[in-house]
């Protein structure tokens, strides 16, 4: 059977009107569906959900997850231009002499992670298709250092941080990761602008083990490679423990 020029169903929207749609939401891009088809009917263009997602297709986007970012006043950006520009014309050799670190909170999840399983329709009921969750799940945070010589400790605790302790997380944990890694070179520590880091107490036993601290802008976590390497380390060796796991039961 063969299909006659001019027969079958009709575009919506012409060639103009996804012009008109790509520039709306190029200008507009966290507008919802609800408030696409709002403007569409300006136009007397009536259009569903799913002819909403095809036409953005015909415009070469495609709806994205936005991406989480801190917020910078004009201020943090001039400081971080400036940190940028002057250390610009470090070396690489340079580079390796920085030992950096972070510190991030975990939820402790038991069971499968994922929000989706691959299953038949007669697998709902299997226990290994289950996605377990308790009520009041366990925080867990988590200090690690790296630098371009290895990896150095990872620390478990419970509980919030202040001064006192981020201490002795130096004291017990900074200490032979720098020892180990840079075995007496000189190096360079880095740590964000938390609270704890920056406190008086913090600084002056920083100075009273003459660890020289490299200088960090606000709002950088984009900056540190432990953001990019380092966390995704964290998570794997979190993801290994299990309730029976002794560090995990020693913490909950």
């Amino acid at each position: 059977m063969s299909v006659c020029k001019g027969q079958g169903r009709k575009t919506i929207l012409d060639a103009s009107d996804l012009q008109a749609l790509r520039r709306y939401c190029i200008t507009y891009r966290n507008a919802t569906v609800t408030e696409i088809t709002t403007w569409a009917q300006e136009y007397q263009k009536t259009l569903s959900v799913n002819t909403i997602h095809c036409a953005i297709c015909r415009c070469r986007l495609k709806l994205y997850r936005s991406k989480k970012k801190p917020y910078l006043n004009m201020i943090q950006k001039r400081r971080r231009f400036l940190w940028a520009k002057a250390h610009l014309k470090w070396t690489v050799a340079k580079w390796k002499t920085v030992l950096s670190s972070d510190k991030s909170k975990f939820e402790v999840l038991f069971g499968k992670l994922g929000h989706h399983v691959i299953r038949t329709k007669e697998d709902k009921d299997n226990p290994s298709c289950y996605q377990c969750s308790v009520q009041k799940p366990a925080s867990l945070m988590v200090w690690g250092c790296v630098s371009a010589c290895g990896m150095g400790s990872l620390h478990i605790w419970k509980g919030t941080i202040n001064a006192e302790r981020y201490i002795q997380v130096l004291e017990q944990h900074m200490l032979p990761s720098r020892h180990r890694l840079f075995q007496g070179r000189p190096c360079l520590f880095q740590h964000d602008n938390a609270r704890p880091h920056t406190a008086s107490i913090t600084t002056s036993w920083l100075r009273r083990r003459r660890i020289r601290v490299l200088k960090w802008p606000a709002c950088s976590p984009d900056l540190s490679p432990i953001e990019n390497i380092g966390t995704t380390f964290l998570f794997l060796n979190l993801s290994n423990l299990s309730p029976q796991s002794p560090d995990v039961c020693r913490l909950l």
